[in-house]
């Protein structure tokens, strides 16, 4: 898409003309307080003068190392002087000491980065600096009361005593009154078929853990659980692949049966010196 077209009266041309030599931000900045010209951009001048091959001369080609193609040395030193102002507002500002000038935002956050230029601030409490908000504990800005969780007020997501959901592993968890040994919290989630086990039947003993004798982890029945040594649950499935879980039920009970044989024959050649 063409920009737009941009009326020149003769003056102006021959105003400019007569200045081809300048450094074409000058000559833009000039320009614009000369004739009142605010819609001109830098860029209409540069273009303008590339129409007319009207070149610039020794001091607009040259640009001495270390200098901005862009911004000129009164506008540098001013940014560095303002280097303190944060990215919103040195922009409005820039452009208000320098009108005409349609430097972008992103120019400028250009121009710092490329010449390490900071506002000086690290984000961070440097030692020795005060906090704003010391002494100040429980201060809270007005307007801010609308959010706070009234007395009495429960969170939607708090489960009651003796709710229930599907963990991770596939068993039913329970929420019980029991305190947590590893938050302290005075409640916790447990595996429902082991905590109505452990009620029926006391701890689990050490080294032995709970098998569901029809395959089914929802099936919380302490009936429907046996305690088992931990050994003997590679026999059941694992490496052995007898898939005691999915087996028919009238295999089921043959399957534990084969499995404790093993077990046990195994468990007596330890002790065979």
């Amino acid at each position: 898409m063409r920009g737009r077209a941009i009326n020149w009266l003769p003056e102006e041309l021959a105003w400019i003309k007569a200045r081809k030599d300048w450094p074409r931000a000058d000559l833009h900045r000039a320009f614009v307080g000369f004739w009142r010209r605010p819609d001109i951009t830098f860029d209409n001048i540069r273009q303008l003068c590339v129409r007319n091959k009207w070149s610039a001369g020794p001091e607009g080609r040259r640009r001495a190392k270390g200098t901005s193609r862009i911004f000129t040395p009164a506008e540098t030193e001013w940014l560095r002087a303002n280097a303190v102002l944060s990215m919103k507002s040195i922009g409005p500002a820039f452009r208000a000491a320098f009108p005409g000038r349609d430097i972008t935002d992103a120019q400028i956050m250009s121009w710092r980065k490329n010449h390490k230029v900071t506002t000086g601030r690290t984000g961070r409490f440097e030692k020795g600096q005060t906090p704003p908000n010391k002494g100040r504990k429980g201060y809270c800005p007005p307007g801010s009361e609308k959010g706070h969780f009234q007395r009495g007020n429960v969170p939607q997501n708090v489960k009651p005593l003796g709710d229930e959901r599907i963990g991770k592993d596939g068993y039913t968890e329970i929420k019980v009154a029991s305190p947590n040994p590893w938050t302290g919290h005075k409640t916790r989630w447990v595996h429902k078929h082991r905590w109505l086990w452990e009620a029926a039947n006391g701890p689990v003993p050490s080294g032995q853990a709970l098998k569901c004798l029809d395959g089914n982890k929802l099936n919380t029945d302490p009936a429907n659980w046996i305690a088992i040594p931990r050994g003997l649950l590679p026999r059941l499935n694992g490496r052995h692949k007898r898939n005691y879980d999915s087996a028919p039920a009238e295999l089921q009970p043959i399957i534990l049966t084969i499995a404790r044989l093993e077990h046990a024959a195994r468990e007596a050649r330890k002790e065979t010196p």
